[in-house]
């Protein structure tokens, strides 16, 4: 646009061209008849002229470039206030850099000094690193000198390893000679003992043979008495009683007892044990009670006041079972120790501590012919049999099944076992073969009880039944179960009343049935437990009879 104005104003409008044009033709047409100019004055007139228009055309331009130069002041004008703006944000910008790198120095300073701490670190590990290595390399000094050590032990071992081999192979030979010198050590020994128990039989029978003509006498003599007593007072009970107990006091080898009563009232309720009671028993001819619990003592009461007359200790585990010595002087317990621990009553302190066991001992019986035999039964799947007055044992019997209950028979040359497998299970002590065999319940056997007069052999089994069986064929003649009786663990005990009548088990929730063997029928439920009832024991004396439960409370009944 303002090229086009300079344009415009470099051309004079055309009227001022025309009038010039016409001036200078007619001062070059004016006639010469007149006063005539010479041609100097006509240049000067032309140059006057021209001079004349030069002004005018000069005069032309200024006002055709007086808008030209105000168009051009004025974007002079706007340039200045944009340039105005773009200098307050150069400077808005030169604060914002000013500030910029005052942080940027802050940062700097920062930088500066946590290099500084860096650098006086990384000092403190390269002292850190130099001791190290010396260190280390005392250390692997140390380890050289330890090597060299172990070097010398290595060789050191290696020779007493052949020495030891050597020791190895003499003490093999010299136990080869012990075990060839045991056998005929043994052999020699059970010649002897074979010799003596023949010329012990021989004894037996003659003393026999007098005892049975002094018996025979004395029966007459009181029978004579009793059958006058029976015909002056008509008392039939009174008579067969006092027979039947005066003949069993002459026989030798066997006890006392009276018929047998059914019980039905708890005469006392006795906190025995912490912890749970499983094994009670009485005292031949006698109506002291001795227990055993969980709590590790044997305690021994006196029935008929409830009163505490004894308690033994020394026992280092849970009592499992109890038996007692038929003159009443030993007691033996069988521990969850896996030991056996032999009591004298009259001292109160222990005379054996019987090991062998590898497990638990949760069976144990006295021998009623000798009060020296023993034997036990062990989770171990063994059953031992022990000479207490030697204190070791004697021999070891291996069977598949875990025994729960072992029993000996009346004549102390057979052991009766009740396992985990339900079988009944009969052995030979001597030589520990096994004699029979039969399947007495569905489930584990808990118990065998044998009978006064050893025909009979009570077992109760964790399948709720109790099985009668005459020992001599193994045939089962009796069982004995009720709706609510309920085995409470492996090892609930059962038992047969002195007069062989009936038969006491504890139940799971607590209550005692009694059963009559003739009827075959409960004749008596009794219920004074708070928890399951683990052992029953009858006195041989026809009562009281025993219970014993989980919480350790003993009842005794009448």
């Amino acid at each position: 646009m303002y090229a086009d104005r300079l344009e415009e104003d470099s051309n004079p409008p055309i009227e001022d061209r025309l009038n010039s044009n016409v001036a200078a033709n007619s001062l070059c047409r004016q006639p010469i008849t007149g006063k005539r100019l010479n041609e100097d004055e006509i240049a000067i007139a032309a140059i006057k002229h021209a001079l004349k228009a030069l002004r005018k055309r000069h005069l032309a331009e200024e006002a055709a470039h007086a808008p030209t130069i105000i168009a051009i002041s004025r974007p002079l004008v706007y340039q200045g206030s944009e340039w105005k703006e773009k200098a307050e944000q150069l400077e808005l910008e030169l604060q914002q850099c000013y500030k910029a790198q005052s942080r940027l120095s802050e940062q700097l300073v920062t930088e500066v000094a946590e290099g500084r701490v860096s650098k006086s670190v990384i000092q403190e590990k390269e002292t850190t690193l130099a001791n190290f290595k010396k260190e280390f390399d005392q250390i692997s000094n140390e380890y050289s000198e330890l090597k060299m050590l172990l070097d010398e032990k290595t060789k050191g071992l290696e020779l007493v390893t052949s020495e030891n081999q050597e020791l190895k192979r003499q003490l093999e030979e010299i136990s080869l000679k012990v075990k060839s010198a045991e056998a005929e050590n043994k052999m020699l020994i059970d010649r002897w003992m074979l010799q003596k128990m023949q010329d012990a039989e021989r004894l037996n029978e003659a003393v026999s043979r007098i005892i049975g003509h002094r018996r025979d006498c004395l029966v007459n003599a009181v029978y004579d008495d009793l059958l006058g007593q029976f015909r002056a007072s008509s008392i039939q009970k009174l008579a067969r009683e006092q027979v039947d107990g005066v003949v069993r006091q002459f026989e030798e080898g066997a006890e006392f007892f009276a018929e047998s009563i059914i019980p039905s009232t708890c005469k006392n309720r006795i906190h025995a044990h912490d912890g749970g009671c499983a094994s009670i028993l009485f005292e031949y001819n006698s109506s002291k009670l001795v227990t055993g619990g969980q709590d590790h003592s044997i305690k021994m009461w006196d029935t008929s006041t409830g009163s505490l007359s004894r308690t033994l200790h020394g026992c280092l585990g849970s009592v499992l079972d109890l038996t007692i010595t038929q003159d009443n002087k030993t007691i033996i317990a069988a521990s969850s120790s896996n030991n056996l621990y032999v009591w004298d009553v009259t001292s109160g302190r222990i005379r054996h501590t019987l090991t062998g066991h590898i497990d638990k001992v949760c069976a144990v019986d006295v021998s009623k012919v000798s009060n020296r035999h023993v034997v036990s039964a062990g989770y171990d799947r063994t059953i031992k049999s022990w000479d207490l007055q030697k204190g070791y044992c004697t021999k070891t019997i291996i069977y598949p099944s875990n025994c729960n209950a072992i029993c000996f028979s009346v004549d102390g040359r057979t052991i009766c076992s009740g396992h985990v497998d339900g079988n009944l299970r009969l052995w030979d002590i001597e030589s520990g073969k096994l004699l029979s065999e039969v399947a007495a319940h569905s489930l584990a056997v808990t118990s065998i009880s044998l009978s006064r007069n050893g025909n009979t052999i009570l077992t109760s089994g964790r399948d709720n039944v109790h099985n009668l069986f005459d020992l001599r064929t193994l045939e089962v003649y009796g069982t004995l179960r009720a709706s609510g009786n309920r085995m409470a663990s492996n090892w609930s005990r059962s038992c047969i009343s002195a007069d062989d009548n009936y038969v006491a088990a504890g139940s799971a929730d607590g209550s005692v049935h009694i059963w009559s063997i003739q009827k075959a029928d409960i004749v008596s439920t009794l219920k004074e437990h708070g928890s399951s009832v683990l052992c029953c024991t009858w006195s041989g004396l026809g009562k009281p009879l025993a219970t014993s439960d989980k919480n350790g409370v003993i009842c005794t009944w009448m």
